[in-house]
C-alpha cells in the first residue's frame, strides 16, 4: 500500500531480459536501507526487491505488468518515480494507491497555468471497464506515475492535473511531454462503489 507521495527519483542502471520477465537494476539514495522482499512503487508499479548489490536493487516485472504500464518503454538513464509502503504509523498525505496500474496514458496537452502547469492525458475509451470504476471524476485522485494528484475537468477518456513547480521539480512530471506515456492507477474507491452498484441492480 503506498500513498502517491513520491520519495525521489531512481536512475534506471541496467535492464535484463529473462523470457517474458524484466529485471530492472536501480540506484537511489535509500538502497542501503532495503531488504530483499521489501516493496517498492515504480512509477505506481509495486515491485518486490529481488537482489541488492553494489549501491544498486533489483526488481522483476512480469509479462503482464509490462503489458499494462510504461515499465518496457524503460531505458538506461531514465529516472523512475519511487516510492516505499506505507507505514502504519504515518499520516496518508495523499490518497490510497495500490501499486497496482491499471493502464497507461498519453499526454496530449501540457499548457501553463502562472507557474504550475496543467497536463492533459488520454486513455482507451472502453464503457465496459468504465462500469467496473475504471474512469475519474472531478475533483477525485487518480495516480500517475506513482503520483497521488486531483483530477480536474475530467472527459469519457480524458482528464487533467495541475502540477506544482515543487512536483515539477522532484518526479519525473519534468520528462513528461507531449506523447509521453505514463502509468495510472484510478481510485480504487471508484472501483468498489461501481462493483457493489453490481451487486445491488
Amino acid at each position: 500500500m503506498f500513498s502517491g507521495i513520491v520519495e525521489e527519483m531512481a536512475t534506471v542502471v541496467a535492464i535484463d531480459c529473462h523470457q517474458e520477465n524484466i529485471d530492472f537494476t536501480l540506484k537511489c539514495s535509500f538502497v542501503d536501507e532495503l531488504k530483499i522482499d521489501q516493496s517498492i512503487s515504480h512509477n505506481g508499479v509495486c515491485l518486490t526487491v529481488v537482489d541488492l548489490k553494489n549501491e544498486t536493487y533489483t526488481v522483476t516485472a512480469m509479462k503482464e505488468t509490462l503489458n499494462r504500464s510504461n515499465l518496457g518503454l524503460l531505458k538506461s538513464g531514465d529516472k523512475v518515480n519511487v516510492e516505499r509502503s506505507m507505514m502504519l504509523n504515518g499520516r496518508l498525505d495523499g490518497h490510497i494507491v495500490q501499486g497496482h496500474v491499471d493502464e497507461t496514458a498519453t499526454c496530449i496537452q501540457m499548457e501553463d497555468a502562472d507557474g504550475s502547469t496543467y497536463f492533459t492525458f488520454e486513455y482507451p475509451l472502453d464503457r465496459t471497464m468504465a462500469q467496473r470504476g475504471y474512469f475519474t471524476v472531478d475533483k477525485g485522485s487518480v495516480t500517475v506515475n506513482g503520483v497521488s494528484l486531483t483530477v480536474c475537468d475530467p472527459t469519457d477518456n480524458t482528464f487533467k492535473v495541475a502540477i506544482i513547480p515543487y512536483t515539477l521539480e522532484n518526479t519525473n512530471f519534468c520528462h513528461i511531454g507531449i506523447g509521453s506515456v505514463v502509468n495510472i492507477e484510478f481510485d480504487i474507491l471508484g472501483k468498489y462503489i461501481s462493483r457493489l452498484q453490481h451487486f445491488e441492480s
